[in-house]
C-alpha cells in the first residue's frame, strides 16, 4: 500500500517501506517529502501563522473543538490504522481516545495561562511593565514509534493553542495512522493551514530542525544529541524527552501483592516499549525470595496477543530491530552470570514477541541494568541497606523517572526525595505516563528544555517580551556626568 500525504508535482524524497509488526512482512510504503517539497510546505505554514496567531485564543479553542469532532468521527478508522502500526489493539484505542482528552484539557487550561499583567518595579517607582507572550511562529515535532498517536499530539496541541504553526514528523516505522489523522485535520480548513503531519526519515527530520523556530523531540539519547546539536547550530530551542532506565525500590515493609502487581504492569505495559517503564528492580533482601517467587508466578501467566490481536496481553515489538537489541542485552546478562526464571526467548511469529522475562543474579554492570531495555525484561536485585539501593538507583546516565514501594507513603516519599529523577511514583509505578498535570524535568541524559507536563507544556511555546513603561520624566545625560560626584549627588 502507498499513501500520498501531500499533493504536489515536485519530486518526492526516498521511498520508505514499512514492516507489519505482527507478520514481519513489508505491507506499506510511502514517499518521504523531497527537500523542495518540504521547504514549500514549511514556507506555506510560516505564511499562514500570523493569521492563526492574530485570532483570539477563544477562536483557536473553538477551532480545535471542531477538530475534536472530526477526530471523533474518524476514531474507528484511526484506531484501525494505529493497531496496524503497533500490532496491539487496546492501547491503540486508548491512544486515539486520549487525543480528545488532550484537546479538552489544553482548551480549558490555556485561557488561564500566559496572561498579560501590569506590574510595578520595586526599585524604580516610576516604572511599570507588562509581559507580552509571543509564540514561536513555526514549531517542529519529531515523534517516536512506541506511542505514535499520543506522542504526535502531546506537544502539537498546546503549541497550536499558543498560536504557533506545527509540523509533525512521526516515525517512519509507524506511518499508517497519518492518513486518517490528516483527513480529520483537512476537514477544518483554518487548522489545516497551520497543522501538518508527514512521516519521513532522517533527512526529513534534519531539514525540519533547520526550518523551524523551536523543535520538540521524543526518542533516543543518541538521536536527541543530534537534534540538540542541529538546533544549537540553527540557534533555536530544543525540547527533548529522551530515554529512561527507571529504577524501582521495594522496601521490606511493602505489600508483596501490590509490589509484584505494580512491577509486572509497569515493566511490561506496551511490551516494555515505554520511556517510563520500570527497568531495574531493587528489593530488600529480607523479602527478596518471596517477591521473586510471586513475581515469576504472575509473569508466567501473561499471554502474548498472538495469533489473535484481541486476545492475550503483550503485543509484538513494534520495531523488529528492537527485539534484536533486547536479545543482545539478554545474552550479555547470561554471559555475566544472570539466570532467567521465566521468558527469555524472542519468539518469531513473523513479527517478534517476548514474554515477561524475570532475571535474577544480575549485577549493576550488565547491559539490562545500564542501558534502556525497551522490552518486557525484569531484572531483580537484592539490597542490604537502603543507602545501597539508593546509590544503585542513582547510578547511570538516565534520570527520567523512578518508583518506590513501601509500607507507607511517608516512607516511600522519604526515599523518593533522594532519587535523581524527574518523576517519582510512590506506591505505584510509571505514574508520569498517566498524570500530565504536574510539571517535571528530566534529569541527566533523559532530556532537556521546558517540561511538557503542567503549565510549562503550554508556556514553553512562548517567548516573553517585556514592555517597560516610564510614568515619570526620563533621566537626562546630566545624570551620568562625573561632576555629580563632586556635587555630592548620585547618578
Amino acid at each position: 500500500m502507498r499513501e500520498a500525504f501531500m499533493s504536489t508535482t515536485m519530486p518526492a524524497g526516498e521511498r520508505i517501506e514499512v514492516r507489519n509488526p505482527r507478520s514481519g512482512q513489508v505491507d506499506y510504503a510511502f514517499d518521504a517529502p523531497g527537500e523542495a517539497e518540504l521547504a514549500v510546505k514549511l514556507g506555506e505554514m510560516r505564511s499562514a501563522q500570523p493569521r492563526w496567531c492574530a485570532r483570539l485564543l477563544e477562536e483557536r479553542v473553538a477551532i480545535l473543538q471542531r477538530w475534536r469532532e472530526e477526530w471523533l468521527a474518524r476514531q474507528s478508522e484511526i484506531t484501525a490504522a494505529l493497531a496496524h502500526d503497533t500490532g496491539r489493539y487496546l492501547i491503540a484505542i486508548s491512544e486515539v481516545a486520549a487525543v480528545t482528552g488532550m484537546i479538552d484539557r489544553w482548551c480549558a487550561l490555556a485561557p488561564t495561562l500566559a496572561i498579560e499583567q501590569e506590574q510595578r518595579s520595586a526599585s524604580l517607582p516610576t516604572i511599570s511593565y507588562r509581559s507580552q507572550y509571543v509564540p514561536y511562529a513555526l514549531v517542529g515535532v519529531i515523534s517516536p514509534w512506541n506511542f505514535p498517536v499520543a506522542l504526535c499530539f502531546i506537544d502539537a496541541i498546546p503549541a497550536l493553542l499558543a498560536g504557533a504553526a506545527v509540523f509533525v514528523k512521526p516515525s517512519e516505522v509507524t506511518p499508517r495512522f497519518v492518513g486518517p489523522a490528516m483527513r480529520s485535520i483537512a476537514a477544518v480548513p483554518e487548522l489545516a493551514e497551520v497543522f501538518h503531519i508527514q512521516p519521513g526519515g532522517r533527512a526529513t527530520g534534519e531539514q525540519l530542525v533547520a526550518g523551524v523556530d523551536a523543535i520538540c523531540f521524543t526518542g533516543s539519547v543518541a538521536t536527541g544529541r543530534l537534534v540538540a546539536a542541529n538546533a544549537a547550530r540553527n540557534f533555536i530551542p530544543a525540547f527533548l524527552e529522551l530515554g529512561g532506565n527507571d529504577p524501582l525500590i521495594v522496601t521490606a515493609s511493602a505489600d508483596l501483592e501490590l509490589a509484584t502487581d505494580v512491577t509486572l504492569r509497569a515493566t511490561c505495559l506496551a511490551t516494555g516499549q515505554a520511556c517510563q517503564s520500570l527497568e531495574r528492580i531493587y528489593v530488600d533482601r529480607r523479602i527478596y525470595a518471596p517477591f521473586v517467587a510471586m513475581l515469576v508466578a504472575k509473569a508466567s501467566r501473561v499471554e502474548l496477543n498472538w495469533p489473535d490481536i484481541h486476545q492475550g496481553t503483550l503485543g509484538p515489538f513494534i520495531f523488529g530491530r528492537q527485539a534484536d537489541i533486547v536479545a543482545g542485552q539478554l545474552r550479555d546478562a547470561l554471559a555475566k552470570g544472570a539466570r532467567v526464571l521465566c521468558g527469555g526467548e524472542i519468539e518469531d511469529h513473523g513479527g517478534k514477541w517476548l514474554r515477561p522475562t524475570v532475571l535474577v543474579d544480575v549485577t549493576q554492570d550488565m547491559q539490562v541494568m545500564t542501558d534502556e531495555t525497551f522490552g518486557p525484561v525484569i531484572p531483580v536485585m537484592a539490597f542490604d541497606t537502603l543507602d545501597q539501593a539508593i546509590d544503585w538507583a542513582n547510578e547511570g546516565l538516565y534520570g527520567l523517572s523512578a518508583g518506590v514501594i513501601a509500607g507507607t507513603l511517608e516512607e516511600a516519599e522519604a526515599i523518593g526525595r533522594r532519587i535523581d529523577a524527574g518523576g517519582i511514583s510512590l506506591n505505584d509505578g510509571s505514574l508520569t505516563a498517566m498524570c500530565h498535570e504536574m510539571e517535571k524535568n528530566s534529569f541527566k541524559l533523559s532530556g532537556m528544555g521546558g517540561s511538557r507536563m503542567g503549565a510549562a507544556g503550554y508556556t514553553r511555546f512562548f517567548r516573553r517580551k517585556v514592555l517597560i513603561r516610564q510614568h515619570g520624566r526620563p533621566a537626562t545625560i546630566q545624570s551620568i556626568a562625573e561632576s555629580n560626584l563632586s556635587k555630592g549627588t548620585s547618578a
